[in-house]
């Protein structure tokens, strides 16, 4: 069926405009609420939720429909989108939910549901609740029947316990300094103190939320604030985390960039070496680089590549045993320790290895070289570019030309009018040539 709600990664829009209003989130609550109601014993809800100034708005409206619906709610506040994960599986909760619009401007916002197991829900539970929302009235609870709403303040601690245990009981970082940026969202309290009580010497930036300022100039999308501060500290390196703490980069002492494909070679071949890496290699997206294909393959290891977005990456990571993948762009999974993308998890593995190694970031999160690799956006007006005789022609000539030495990727986004073009391969000349006529073949399409 067609979805008019939910999209790749839950509800996600303007607040207080587009679909994202609170008469949405109530009917989100209700229907959401309704769905998982089963059995006789007292449904709970777990509703966290970032720093943005709609986040209240959004938090009310979903008591009101999760309580209308007979449902108690738990509220935990600002906590990580994988913490609201965890405490739906450990508090035996019928269902999660967390308030975020990720690394989106403080303007937007969404909301992302979990069900009792902790992970993202299937497209049948997403398909059941749109079929609610857009049904009849929903049967509402009566007298004894309505909801209570509590908050608590124990969620913190049980999350940083959580992440400090996924190193192990003697896991130190004595004598490292760190730069922790939090980008004003919802890890500003946990992620500092986590790798503080575990020893780090902690200089945080982006920890002064004010309802209006997540992911501006800060954070995983908005490098230049870590970077600065790392060699202005001379820090042995930076995390920087998104809007909800799910995506992670890292910034080296020499203030260089290293992406998720880094550290996924990172943590997939030292878990290798440990005997703990399942499903013999690592599951990542179509955008991740060939590089480390290349790089894996050497190591004995596959890539799985998926559509892009974590939760494909997290399915095929199910279904095929693997426990760690992730994204080119920061989300890291890693089964054994979360149900969903968790960034600062994914920064304490990279700080233990660095503990383990006796390396510098920069060593050690160099585990291969990357092949030259380009992404253009070609924006257009209507119709459907791909479809063109002309722009089928110009993609076969191009993987003709690519074969053995690169890939390509072309892809129509799927939250705005735009045809994305990549290609990668050995001969960066090439590869710029491919995409531009490519992006030149799909504008001549579109007009």
């Amino acid at each position: 069926m067609g979805r008019k709600f939910f999209g790749t990664d839950g509800i996600r829009g303007r607040a207080n405009a587009d679909l994202l209003k609170p008469s949405t989130a109530m009917k989100v609550g209700q229907a959401a609420g309704a769905h998982f109601v089963r059995g006789d014993h007292r449904h709970r809800v777990v509703i966290g939720k970032d720093t943005r100034l709609s986040g209240y708005m959004m938090e009310t409206a979903l008591v009101a429909g999760f309580t209308s619906v007979g449902m108690d709610v738990i509220m935990t506040g600002p906590l990580p989108t994988p913490a609201i994960a965890l405490l739906t599986r450990e508090m035996r909760a019928d269902i999660g939910v967390m308030i975020s619009a990720s690394h989106n401007p403080y303007a937007d916002n969404g909301i992302k549901l979990f069900g009792p197991d902790g992970f993202k829900l299937s497209d049948a539970d997403e398909e059941a609740i749109e079929a609610l929302m857009g049904g009849g009235e929903i049967p509402l609870a009566q007298g004894g029947g309505i909801g209570r709403a509590r908050r608590i303040d124990d969620a913190r601690g049980r999350y940083i316990h959580a992440v400090k245990g996924s190193v192990g009981e003697d896991m130190r970082f004595d004598g490292l300094k760190v730069v922790v940026d939090c980008a004003h969202g919802a890890a500003y309290q946990v992620a500092p103190t986590a790798i503080w009580e575990l020893g780090g010497d902690v200089i945080a930036i982006g920890v002064t939320p004010n309802g209006t300022n997540i992911n501006d100039g800060v954070g995983s999308t908005s490098l230049d604030a870590v970077k600065a501060r790392v060699l202005e500290e001379g820090a042995d390196i930076g995390i920087a985390l998104d809007g909800d703490a799910d995506r992670l980069i890292v910034v080296d002492e020499k203030g260089q960039t290293v992406d998720g494909d880094q550290i996924m070679a990172l943590i997939g071949t030292r878990m290798k070496s440990r005997g703990t890496l399942t499903g013999e290699g690592v599951v990542a997206t179509v955008m991740s680089n060939l590089g480390l294909e290349r790089f894996l393959q050497g190591q004995g290891l596959t890539l799985e590549r998926t559509k892009v977005g974590d939760r494909h990456v997290l399915e095929r990571m199910r279904a095929g045993g693997y426990n760690v993948g992730g994204e080119q762009s920061g989300h890291m999974i890693l089964l054994d320790h979360a149900t969903t993308g968790d960034g600062t998890i994914a920064a304490l593995q990279v700080l233990a290895a660095m503990v383990r190694a006796g390396k510098p970031a920069s060593e050690l999160l160099h585990q291969f070289d990357p092949v030259p690799q380009l992404l253009e956006n070609v924006r257009f007006s209507g119709g459907k570019p791909l479809e063109d005789a002309a722009v089928k022609a110009c993609i076969a000539d191009a993987e003709a030309e690519l074969s053995g030495k690169g890939r390509l990727v072309i892809r129509p986004s799927g939250t705005e009018p735009v045809i994305r073009v990549m290609a990668e391969g050995d001969d960066e000349g090439q590869v710029k040539a491919v995409v531009g006529r490519i992006c030149d073949s799909v504008r001549q399409a579109a007009e």
